[in-house]
C-alpha cells in the first residue's frame, strides 16, 4: 500500500494504531486537535492540526489520494459526520469507523459505501474470555463454516505465545511432535541460542530446550492444554456444594435480603398471635391451644361477630382492644408486605443457589465489554458468575435469563468478592468502566488467592504494562493494545480477520476466497500456496460446503474455496492483488529405484505428453529434467511426490531464469526487483 493512510484522533486507541501503521512501514498523516507538532511519539507521521469533521481540513491531509482512512475519536457523532464528508470528498477510500453504539455497525455498512465500523467491546471481549480461560493470547479470530446459522458453529482459532521453562514436558521433543500432539501450527519459533525462524522457515524437526520461545495457533482448549505444561490447571472443573448447604445459604440469602421493616412488622404480629393465644388459654380453662388460635385469628383477621355473653369483663375488654390491634397490624403487615415485594428482586435472592463453590469465572462489571465477556465465556460452556453493582443495568436481565447468576453489589468489597466465592474461582476478569474499581478488584483477588488468575482491565496502556512488570498482575491489559490491531486489518477489507504483533513482527490472518481468475492458486495444494506466498495455511472451507480437509496443507484449493492462513502484513498487499509468484524453478531426476521405474515411466509420459519410446529415452540419460517452470513451492511438492516413491530428485533454478538475472545484473538491478 503506497499511499498514505489518514489517522482521525489520537486518543489512547488511535496513538496504538498509529505504532501498528508504522510497524507496518506504512505512511501515515495524522489529524488531531490536540497533538503537539514536536511529540516524539509520531515517528515520521505528518501531522494536521484542526478538525477531522472540515472538509478544509481532510483536504490538507489529502484524503483525496490516500489508501484508507481510520476514525477513531471518541464520540459516534463526530465520527459518523466525518465519514460522511470523507465519503463526499471520495466516493471509494476505505474508511474504518469506531463505533460505541453496536446497533449502529450493521446499518452503518448497508448505508455507507466501502466503510468498516468497528466497536472495541466487540473487539476486546474474545480476547478477554480467552484470557481468562487459558492465561494469555495474543489474538483470536473465527472461521465461518457455510450453511451454519449466524456462525453459531464457527471454528474458533486463538494464537498464544510461551517460553520453554525449566522442567517442562516439551524440553527435547521436536516441534513436529507438538503439531501433531495437540493440533497446533507454528507461527514462530526462536530458539534460545539462535536466530528466529517464522511461518513456512520454521525446521519441524528442531528440538525445543529450555528458554525457547513459540507462537502457536489453534483450538482454544488444545492451546490451553499445550499452555498448561502437562499439568491438571487448579480449580478448572466445576465444583457444586451439596444439596443441604445449597438450600441453606438460599434461605440465608433470602431472609438477609428481606428489609427491616418487613422483619419488624411481621416478627410484632407473630407476638400479639402468641400472647393472645396464650391468654385464651388461661382464662378459659376448658380452651385448647387449637381452639384458642382460631379465636385470636378470628378476632383479629376476620369480621366475625365478637360474642363472648359468657366471659368476664377483661376478657371482653381484652378481645376488644385485640380487634383494634389487629386491624392495625394487619393493614400495616399487609402494606409494607406488598411494598417490598413490589420491590424486591426474589430472582437475585434466590439465584445464590446457582452459584458454585469453585472452577467458575467471575466477571466484575456488566457494561458493553462485560457482557460480550460473559457471551463468549458461555459460548465456550464455561460456568460464569457476573458481579454488577447498577441493579438497573440493561444487561443483568438478559444475562440471567441466560443462565448466569448475578451478584448486586461492589466487587470490590470483600464481603461481595467472598460470596462469589472468589478464592476458590478459576479466573476473575475485572472489566468495569473504572479503572481503578478494576484495580481494587485484581488487589482484593491476590488477598483472597495468591494463585488467582486474574484478567485485570485498564485504559490506560502504560499503567497495563507497569502492573505486568512491577506488581506481577501478568494479564493486565489495555483496551488500547487489544483493539488497535483491528482498526489496521479493516484498512485491508473483510478479509483480514485479525493482526496480532510477536516478535516485533505484524501478522495478519487472512480469509481469502479462491475465485476462477486465480489461475496460480486453482488445483494448488496449501503447502504450495504456503511456500509461494511466505503464509501458514490454518484452515480451508470447501464452497461445496463439504467437511473441510484436517490438514490444510495438504487440500486442493477449487473454485470458490476460502483459505484462512497467516501471512506477515508487508507480504500481504501481494496476496491481495493476486500476483502470481514467479515460475523459475526446474526439478532433475538424479537417479531412481527399480521398483520405480514402471510408476516413473507412467508420470513422465503423462506430465511431458511424451511418446513411451522418448520416456524410455529419457529414462537413459540420468540425470534429465523432469518438469520446469514452476514456482518454489511446485517443486518442492514434486520432490516429495519422488521421494514417495523413491526417486531421487533434486530442484535448481530454471535456463530462463538464470539468464533473466544475468541480464539483470548488467542493468544493475537485482532480481527481486523485477
Amino acid at each position: 500500500m503506497n499511499k498514505p493512510i489518514i489517522l482521525c484522533g489520537l486518543g489512547r486507541v488511535g496513538w496504538r494504531v498509529l505504532e501498528y501503521l508504522q510497524a507496518a512501514n506504512l505512511q501515515v498523516v495524522v489529524i488531531d486537535n490536540v497533538c503537539a507538532p514536536d511529540d516524539p511519539r509520531l515517528g515520521n507521521a505528518r501531522l494536521v492540526q484542526g478538525d477531522c469533521r472540515r472538509r478544509e481540513v481532510l483536504e490538507q491531509a489529502g484524503v483525496r489520494d490516500c489508501g484508507g482512512v481510520i476514525i477513531n475519536i471518541s464520540n459516534d457523532l463526530t465520527n459518523i459526520t466525518t465519514a460522511l464528508v470523507v465519503r463526499s470528498l471520495d466516493p471509494e477510500v476505505r474508511i474504518v469507523l469506531r463505533v460505541f453504539n453496536e446497533n449502529l455497525i450493521g446499518r452503518l455498512g448497508h448505508a455507507i459505501h466501502n466503510i468498516y465500523p468497528l466497536s472495541t467491546s466487540a473487539l476486546v471481549a474474545p480476547l478477554l474470555a480467552v484470557k481468562a480461560l487459558t492465561g494469555q493470547a495474543l489474538g483470536t479470530f473465527r472461521v465461518e463454516r457455510p450453511g451454519n446459522d449466524e456462525g453459531a458453529a464457527a471454528e474458533r482459532f486463538q494464537v498464544a505465545e510461551l517460553t520453554i521453562p525449566g522442567g517442562s514436558h516439551l524440553r527435547g521433543r521436536s516441534l513436529k511432535e507438538i503439531v501433531e500432539r495437540y493440533h497446533a501450527f507454528l507461527v514462530v519459533h526462536t530458539p534460545v541460542n539462535g536466530v528466529e525462524r517464522f511461518l513456512t522457515e520454521i525446521d519441524l524437526n528442531a528440538r525445543l530446550q529450555t528458554g525457547d520461545q513459540l507462537g502457536v495457533c489453534g483450538d482454544p482448549a488444545d492451546v490451553r492444554a499445550l499452555l498448561s505444561r502437562g499439568e491438571e490447571e487448579p480449580d478448572a472443573n466445576l465444583r457444586w456444594a451439596g444439596w443441604l448447604r445449597r438450600t441453606g445459604r438460599t434461605l440465608w440469602r433470602t431472609l438477609s435480603e428481606i428489609d427491616l421493616s418487613v422483619k419488624v412488622t411481621t416478627l410484632t404480629l407473630l407476638v400479639v398471635i402468641l400472647a393472645s393465644t396464650l391468654f385464651f388459654v388461661l382464662a378459659r380453662r376448658n380452651t385448647v391451644v387449637a381452639d384458642a388460635l382460631y379465636h385470636t385469628v378470628s378476632v383479629m383477621a376476620t369480621a366475625a361477630e365478637m360474642r363472648a355473653a359468657d366471659d368476664e369483663d377483661e376478657v371482653k375488654v381484652f378481645v376488644s382492644l385485640l380487634r383494634l390491634l389487629g386491624a392495625a397490624l394487619i393493614a400495616a403487615f399487609t402494606a409494607i408486605l406488598t411494598n417490598y415485594l413490589v420491590r424486591a428482586s426474589l430472582r437475585g435472592a434466590l439465584e445464590v443457589r446457582h452459584l458454585p463453590d469453585g472452577g467458575h469465572v467471575i466477571v466484575c462489571g456488566l457494561g458493553g465489554i462485560g457482557y460480550r465477556v460473559v457471551e463468549e465465556l458461555t459460548h465456550a460452556k464455561e460456568r460464569v458468575v457476573v458481579i454488577e453493582m447498577n441493579r438497573d443495568n440493561r444487561f443483568v436481565a438478559t444475562v440471567r435469563r441466560g443462565g448466569s447468576p448475578v451478584i448486586l453489589g461492589d466487587a470490590s468489597l470483600h464481603e461481595v468478592m467472598r460470596q462469589a466465592h472468589g478464592a476458590t474461582a478459576r479466573a476473575i476478569v475485572a472489566c468495569t468502566n473504572n479503572d481503578m474499581i478494576n484495580l481494587e478488584v485484581a488487589l482484593l483477588a491476590r488477598e483472597l488467592n495468591p494463585t488467582q488468575r486474574i484478567v485485570l482491565l485498564q485504559t490506560d496502556h502504560q499503567l497495563a504494562q507497569l502492573l505486568r512488570d512491577a506488581a506481577n498482575v501478568r494479564l493486565a491489559v489495555s483496551v488500547p493494545a487489544l483493539a488497535a490491531p483491528a482498526f489496521v486489518a479493516g484498512l485491508f477489507g473483510d478479509r483480514v480477520l485479525s493482526v496480532f504483533l510477536i516478535q516485533d513482527r505484524l501478522l495478519a490472518v487472512i480469509d481469502l476466497v479462491i475465485g476462477p481468475q486465480d489461475t496460480h492458486l486453482l488445483g494448488q495444494s496449501g503447502r504450495t500456496v504456503a511456500v509461494d506466498h511466505a503464509l501458514l495455511p490454518v484452515a480451508v472451507v470447501p464452497a461445496d460446503g463439504s467437511p473441510p480437509p484436517r490438514d490444510p496443507f495438504y487440500a486442493c484449493l477449487g473454485a470458490g474455496d476460502r483459505l484462512v492462513a497467516i501471512v506477515e502484513l508487508n507480504h500481504l498487499e501481494h496476496l491481495l492483488r493476486r500476483q502470481p509468484p514467479p515460475a523459475e524453478w526446474a526439478v532433475d531426476v538424479t537417479g531412481f529405484e527399480l521398483a520405480s521405474r514402471e510408476w516413473l515411466t507412467l508420470f513422465v509420459q503423462k506430465s511431458r505428453e511424451l511418446t513411451e519410446e522418448q520416456v524410455i529415452e529419457a529414462l537413459e540419460k540420468v540425470p534429465f529434467c523432469l518438469d520446469s517452470g514452476l514456482t518454489r513451492g511446485q517443486a518442492l511438492d514434486l520432490l516429495d511426490l519422488l521421494e514417495r516413491e523413491h526417486v531421487e530428485g533434486m530442484m535448481r533454478r530454471s535456463a530462463d531464469s538464470e539468464v533473466r538475472d544475468q541480464r539483470a545484473e548488467v542493468r544493475g538491478k537485482t532480481p527481486t526487483d523485477l
